[in-house]
């Protein structure tokens, strides 16, 4: 295939001209026929006239719907004196119809972006740049960065601008800048260096994270302050996930575990609990509690702690970070503990019963009445349950009853503190 079959076949066309610009010769697919040619000439007469003192020229112009990029020079007889012009012309239609949709991207795009020269004049900005100055493009174009900044961010800018010019590869920032109504704002992203007709340039693309900054302070504040509150208040609390791992712990609840609060990070909650019987049914609570069945759950545990004592404590269980069918984390906070002890050999609900019905004030016969019991019968574990308890009276049996978080202490009549009988949504 020859040269010029294949100039044919592309979006390619060249040209030569007499001294009076008149088309002598042409080829290529780019037009259609010589008398497109000498038409496409003809709209190029004003930029070919500038070549006669040059000898390379090179522009962007529309014919007919198209757009070319042209190259000419000069064509001179080896006395100096002018001949003609030899140029080729490139259909980049499809390119320009790209260069048009990036542009218009880049001037919608969410960050905030500019070119200037090397003296801080802009040459380009887009909407998001022109909006942390409350203005439009066009107002910023032309115009310095002393024009629109104080002199002691000017100053940074420029000098910022200086490290990429001299660096010559891109250069990543987090900055201070001043709103125009003064307020400080806080952005980060990249500056480089991009050549553009004036010589080198910098531009560069910022993300304004002047609210996300001012939000992630005021979340370490908060965060700052719910834990100098948990702290400091003595309530033992915990942050659970939804797996039931100890997510964040309260000093008071380490002291109360006799661990760090360390040790508790990342600890399984259920490693804690004491009674196996209290486990299934706090299980079902908890899924109910995390799939939002539930707002909230009181309910009580019997612990154990890092010395092998137990204890039994009341709960409030609260789901937080949910989303719409299910919560993230549960805090649970200890609203009251039983006294410490050694671990005692589990109750029957018999003997459960008559401490009841002791700390209610009925005598031996009215508690063998209710439970359809014999004297002796009840005779019998009392003097089994001041054994287990060591309380030597009546009224010793009931306090440890108490303190050891066997009975209630905010019911009345007396009852039983255990999960099977405490368990209740809030």
């Amino acid at each position: 295939m020859s040269l010029g079959t294949l100039l044919a076949q592309m979006p390619v066309a060249w040209f030569e001209t007499g001294p009076d610009m008149r088309l002598i010769d042409s080829g290529g697919g780019a037009l259609q026929d010589a008398d497109a040619a000498q038409q496409f000439l003809k709209s190029l007469r004003s930029e070919c006239e500038k070549l006669r003192g040059s000898e390379v020229g090179r522009w962007q112009t529309q014919f007919r719907g198209k757009v070319f990029d042209v190259t000419a020079c000069p064509r001179r007889r080896t006395d100096g004196s002018l001949v003609g012009l030899r140029g080729m012309a490139i259909d980049v239609t499809g390119h320009a119809t790209d260069r048009r949709r990036y542009d218009a991207f880049a001037a919608f795009a969410p960050a905030a972006a500019f070119i200037r020269d090397r003296n801080g004049r802009y040459l380009w900005v887009n909407h998001a740049y022109a909006h942390l100055y409350d203005t439009t493009p066009d107002a910023i174009v032309g115009r310095t960065v002393a024009d629109l900044d104080p002199p002691e961010d000017a100053a940074l800018f420029l000098a910022m601008d200086r490290e990429v010019l001299s660096a010559g590869k891109p250069v990543r920032h987090s900055l201070t800048y001043h709103h125009p109504d003064g307020t400080p704002g806080r952005a980060v992203g990249h500056r480089f260096p991009v050549k553009e007709e004036s010589g080198p340039c910098v531009a560069g693309i910022y993300a304004d994270i002047t609210d996300y900054t001012r939000t992630l302070s005021e979340r370490i504040a908060a965060e700052a302050d719910l834990q100098a509150l948990r702290d400091q208040s003595g309530l033992p609390c915990v942050l659970l996930s939804a797996g039931g791992r100890i997510r964040q712990a309260s000093t008071a609840a380490a002291d109360l575990l006799h661990v760090t609060v360390p040790d508790l990070i990342g600890r399984p909650a259920h490693t804690f609990l004491a009674a196996e019987g209290d486990l299934g049914v706090l299980h079902s609570r908890w899924n109910d509690l995390i799939a939002r069945r539930r707002r909230r759950i009181r309910t009580s545990a019997a612990f154990i702690d890092a010395r092998g004592f137990q204890w039994r404590g009341k709960l409030l269980l609260t789901p937080v970070g949910r989303t719409p069918s299910r919560a993230r984390r549960v805090w649970a906070v200890l609203t009251h503990q039983s006294l410490p002890h050694q671990p005692l050999p589990p109750l029957t609900p018999a003997q459960i019963r008559i401490l009841s019905l002791l700390a209610a004030g009925q005598s031996n016969a009215e508690i063998a009445a209710a439970l359809h019991l014999s004297r002796q019968t009840v005779d019998y574990h009392l003097s089994r349950l001041r054994d287990l308890l060591d309380a030597p009276t009546r009224p010793a049996l009931i306090s440890r009853a108490y303190v050891l978080g066997i009975l209630d202490p905010q019911a009345w009549p007396p009852r039983s503190a255990t999960a099977h009988h405490r368990l209740s949504p809030a």
